[in-house]
């Protein structure tokens, strides 16, 4: 009788090293991705003269804003078209083409041509570079974020997805220590000339070494698996079919990423402005006030995504949907007539310490709703939906309403989108016992675990 077929060893668990690897990969080049989508919105005000002609300062703005809302308008597209190539092609592979793609749009914007060597062909040019960074944020997100989730240890994946948001946050407090930097050593005159392209050149350097980094990840063991069982290729695998099949746990991302976005986006982009606007402070001071906050907020991240992997991740979305719902009004309420320092550091690193309960383990909780084979597409597409509706129009909502001299009713806005997701958290299982793999299912069999949410 013939001999049975050997039975193929499951493939080894990454060492240290690799998930060491692994984690600073992920977050460097998400660090980058938010790096340039952030200093194109603060460096705008030097470099609006240069596209666009006239006299009146605030055209010129509003012309550059539309360009910076159009990447908004192409991260779900991004989010689609990444996630499916993640999903199809492997986590690295789309994590290597997003930086790549941030990269050339860094570098279209550091050379791109004035109004007045050109005429409009600058603003083209400008125009296409942020097309590039929106598909390219847009894919970023669920790449890191599937890539970080499953390439963590299963009873640490909450630690190593709350990079993401670190990565994301020292993304924002690099691009504003080089904005405060340039604004020291360089004159108004120089920066609106040449010096406003003094960022995009970093950037587009950052995206190199980080690209060079990127090449050197293993791939996940998830899609690895996975990828290796395909005698007969799924063609559904990343594509918008198989996302259907999983629809309620599409509409739970964009559910929970709903009230996570908006208190995000409120709290962390729009906190100057209502602190310059609203209270009165000097934009001196409440810059320095964003800036100390975001920096204790992004090492709060860790600690509560080492929080969740030991009590789930349930009680942490819960507690911040509870503290933003009933918490926002008298948070902004009390930060709209700060007087000092002090007091408005407080209140800002009370908000977003309530924000933390969605920040450090959103991206692992998406990725633990799919299975493999549309897992980057699933966090992706819903997850950029909701961030282009309601995270990205935080901002304009929160100054229609102090336009029409309702600016309360923001709180309360807010308010309710983080009760939408309070009941979603309520009503959703918990994701932290959830097998990324069918090696991971088969090494949690016989445990007190959840049902495998594996390749399939």
């Amino acid at each position: 009788m013939p001999s049975p077929a050997p039975v193929p060893a499951p493939p080894s668990a990454p060492s240290a090293g690799a998930r060491r690897l692994a984690l600073v990969g992920g977050s460097l080049g998400n660090l980058v991705e938010w790096y340039d989508w952030f200093v194109y919105a603060s460096f705008a005000i030097y470099f609006a003269d240069s596209f666009f002609p006239g006299d009146n300062p605030t055209t010129k703005l509003l012309n550059t804003a539309g360009i910076f809302a159009v990447g908004f308008l192409m991260r779900p597209v991004g989010g689609w078209i990444l996630g499916r190539a993640a999903d199809r092609h492997g986590r690295k592979s789309a994590l290597t083409l997003t930086v790549t793609m941030m990269s050339v749009a860094a570098l279209l914007i550091a050379v791109a041509p004035t109004y007045g060597q050109a005429g409009y062909f600058g603003a083209l040019v400008l125009l296409l570079a942020r097309l590039l960074q929106g598909l390219s944020i847009g894919g970023e997100y669920a790449a890191s974020a599937t890539y970080l989730t499953e390439a963590s240890a299963r009873d640490k994946r909450g630690l190593g997805s709350s990079f993401q948001y670190v990565s994301m946050t020292c993304g924002q407090l690099l691009g504003l220590a080089i904005l405060i930097t340039l604004q020291h050593t360089l004159s108004t005159a120089q920066l609106q000339s040449w010096g406003w392209r003094i960022p995009f050149v970093i950037g587009a350097l950052f995206a190199l070494v980080v690209f060079w980094l990127r090449r050197r990840l293993t791939e996940t063991e998830a899609f690895t698996e996975e990828a290796g069982e395909d005698a007969h290729p799924d063609t559904a695998r990343g594509t918008l079919a198989a996302l259907w099949q999983h629809r309620r746990e599409a509409g739970l991302v964009m559910a929970l990423t709903l009230g996570g976005t908006v208190a995000y986006y409120t709290y962390t982009t729009y906190l100057t402005k209502y602190l310059i606007g609203s209270a009165g402070m000097a934009k001196s001071t409440a810059t320095l006030v964003s800036f100390t906050a975001l920096a204790v907020f992004a090492l709060l991240q860790p600690f509560a995504g080492m929080l969740s992997d030991r009590i789930g991740r349930r009680p942490l979305l819960i507690t911040f949907a509870v503290g933003c719902t009933v918490g926002t009004y008298p948070i902004m309420t009390a930060l709209g007539s700060a007087s000092s320092y002090w007091s408005a550091l407080g209140l800002s690193l009370l908000a977003l310490v309530i924000v933390t309960g969605y920040t450090s383990i959103n991206a692992a909780v998406k990725a633990e709703l799919f299975p493999t084979r549309v897992r980057a597409l699933g966090v992706a597409l819903p997850y950029a939906i909701a961030n282009a509706l309601f995270g990205g129009t935080a901002e304009y909502v929160a100054l229609w309403f102090k336009d029409s001299g309702h600016e309360k009713v923001f709180f309360w806005y807010v308010s309710g989108c983080a009760l939408v997701s309070l009941v979603t958290y309520v009503l959703m299982p918990d994701t932290r016992d959830a097998a990324l793999s069918r090696s991971e299912a088969a090494a949690g069999a016989g445990q007190d675990r959840s049902p495998a949410r594996a390749a399939g």
